[in-house]
Order: C-alpha cells, then structure tokens, then sequence
C-alpha cells in the first residue's frame, strides 16, 4: 500500500489492499453512431452549486441523484501480476475501483491507479456481470486513466458534468461508488475545503483538490463526487488515514476537480496519451515568516527553493537555494531567486505558477520576472516534457 504526503501530514491512497493507487474528467458526449466524443462545458453552470440537498434551494434530493446516477457508476476489477520478487514464481491478484460513464460511446473514467500494471481490466454495471475494457490511456500525473467497453449505448447511462471552478466550501455533496466491493454505495457530505495539495502516483503535485467529508473508503477510488444537482465535480481519489492505523474513513477525503479531469480526458480521446509542460522546479509561496525574518527583495511571490539540474529551469540560469534555516522547528531553503510574474501577470502564490505551466505545452516559452538579491530581471524558459516520475 502506498503512502504520499499532504501539507506535512500522510495520506493513504482510496485503494483495496491488492490494489493500486487512486483519482477525474470533462463533459464527454457521443455523436449519433456512439464513436465521437466531444469534450465541452455544460451550459448554465455558472452559479455555486446549492449547499443543500432541497429542491426549493435548486437541488434534487439525494434519493433522486442516486436513481439518475447510479446507473452509470460501475466497478472496475483489475488483475495484475506481481513479479518484483525473484525468489517466488509471479502471483496474480486482483484490485477493484470505480469508475463512471461519460459518454454513449462507452468510455468510463477511473483511477490510473486503479489500473495500474494490470493485465486485464473488466468493468461490472451490476453484480453478476462482467464485461472486458479497453485501456485508451493514463495520466498518471493526475491519477486518472479512460477505459472503453464495447456496449451498445441504450445500455449505458453517461453523468454529467458540472464545473468544479464553481464550488464552494459548505456546498453539499454525495459521492457513489463500490467501496470494499460493496456495490453502488451513496454517502453524502459537504465541501469541507478547497485548494488542497496531493500527491500523483509519479510524486508530481495535483492541485486545486477537492476535500470533502463524505464517507469515501478503499473501493470508492475512481468513482464521481456529485453535487446537489448531480452534476460530476470531482473524482474521488484519496483518504486520510486513521491515526489508529485502521484503514477506513475519518471523515477527510479528497477529489480531483472535475475541470482538470476534463483537460486530461480531452487529450486521452485525442491522442491516446497526456502531455504535460514541465518547468524543473520546487518553490514555495511567500508567507510573513519568510519575508519578515529573511529581508527578501519583495513581500509577494514564489522562493525557488531547489532547481532541479538539467531541467528547463536549469538551462534558462535559475537558481534554487542553497543556505538551510530553521525557524520554530520549520525549515527554509533560502537563496534562491524570487519569482513575482510569469507572463507579465503577477503570481501570488505557487499554485498561480502551476496554474501558469499547466496551460501551456512541452515545447512552448513562459517568462519569469526574478528578483536575485538586489537585482530585478527577466527570464524566458523554454518548457520541457514532464518526466515519468518527479525528482527530489
């Protein structure tokens, strides 16, 4: 089983023990023949979703999100082989997720690490039936991967989507999925926080997540968090584990936001694969500790505080920092240069800088205004191709 890290504190990844590593995706809609399938925004959802359930503040109650979705949330089994031990023959096993139709043509959206490394993937609609599925892609930067099934499009019933940008904290949710194989299983909760930080499967940073406290246990990784009018937000990804040690639900978990899915699913059905523009670098955002103790140039921005060698950061003369420093048991990386804007628009924070990367891609240039001791400047990068797995 696998751990990652949040903000300081561990977190266990929404997996059966077997099982691989867990989380999202875009309104996804077939042409008649049920073989295009359009990503696109849905209409008229620019408002927060309601932060109940009653129909009279503009929500469906929960009973009537379950009977729409719950069709079109199905169990996704994996078989995979594990062969890292040399001293004993290869053992077959087997991992259990969730997943969710998105469209008449048969894709279905579930975690990467749902499947990962498996040999055979099948997806259930009911208890006693399987059906095989196709791997169109992963990312698993974003934990998320496309399947395909061979059904005919009567029988399948796509969610809609909603816009995760919209979501407020308080805002009431319901998340469906099979959690420890128990099949269509409806929790319900709020929005408790947004912005969160977690970790992928190839240790690069998902940001902009979901926490909410619906019940969500090994099983339900993979499957939709819906708000009060059905509409997919997130997909259900990771929890935090049990103090105790237990490996069930605290009451803190976490989704990946239904916009970023969109992105990465509109890629799969394009290209089969997932690009991202990659940077090379480790920064934090600027807080009053930091520029209180350390005399910094600026009161707003991001620290490099490791660049990583080789990387695009690197070639373009960015420099990390270099002198450690510890305040009340917190440690700094300080020395590197300070970035205020990319692109000419000022950066508040290290998610503005990801949020800035993420929208280009490998090949293209963004400018960086640094400030190095007493000195201001710019600097232009040219992106790179996101490598397999995170460094440092």
């Amino acid at each position: 089983m696998r751990t990652t890290l949040l903000r300081g504190g561990a977190l266990l990844l929404a997996a059966l023990a077997g099982g691989g590593v867990a989380v999202g995706i875009g309104t996804a809609v077939g042409d008649g023949g049920g073989t295009t399938t359009v990503i696109r925004e849905v209409a008229g959802n620019a408002a927060p979703a309601p932060a109940s359930f009653d129909e009279k503040d503009g929500g469906q109650s929960i009973q009537d999100i379950y009977e729409a979705a719950a069709p079109g949330v199905v169990q996704v089994l994996s078989t995979v082989v594990d062969d890292s031990n040399p001293f004993l023959e290869p053992q077959e096993g087997q991992s259990q997720g969730s997943g969710f139709v998105i469209d008449k043509a048969g894709h279905i959206v579930t975690n990467y690490h749902v499947v990962q490394g498996a040999t055979d993937v099948e997806v259930s609609f009911s208890e006693n039936e399987r059906i095989p599925a196709k791997v169109v892609g992963v990312d698993p930067s974003t934990d998320i991967a496309v399947l395909e099934v061979d059904e005919q499009a009567r029988a399948l019933t796509p969610l809609q989507l909603g816009d995760s940008d919209a979501v407020t904290v308080g805002d009431a949710v319901v998340a469906i999925g099979n959690p420890l194989g128990l099949e269509r299983t409806i929790t319900a909760g709020i929005v408790s926080a947004l912005q969160r930080e977690i970790t992928a499967p190839d240790g690069f940073a998902i940001d902009k997540v979901i926490q909410t406290d619906a019940p969500i246990n090994p099983g339900n990784s993979g499957g939709p968090l819906l708000n009060a009018r059905g509409e997919v937000i997130g997909v259900n990804s990771q929890i935090a584990p049990d103090p105790a040690g237990g490996r069930g639900n605290i009451g803190i978990g976490f989704a990946v936001p239904i916009n970023t899915v969109k992105e990465v699913v509109s890629q799969i059905l394009e290209t089969g694969r997932v690009e991202h523009a990659y940077l090379g670098i480790q920064m934090v955002t600027l807080n009053e500790t930091i520029t209180e103790n350390f005399r910094l140039p600026v009161t707003a921005g991001v620290l490099l505080v490791e660049v990583v060698p080789g990387s695009p950061a690197d070639k373009a003369g960015l420099k990390g920092g270099d002198t450690q420093v510890i305040i009340d048991g917190q440690t700094y990386m300080l020395g590197g240069d300070v970035v205020t804007k990319v692109d000419g628009t000022p950066v508040d924070s290290a998610d503005d800088v990801r949020a800035a990367v993420r929208a280009k891609k490998p090949g293209d240039s963004v400018s960086l205004e640094i400030h190095r001791q007493k000195e201001t400047k710019t600097v232009t990068v040219e992106l790179g191709r996101q490598p397999a797995q995170a460094t440092g």
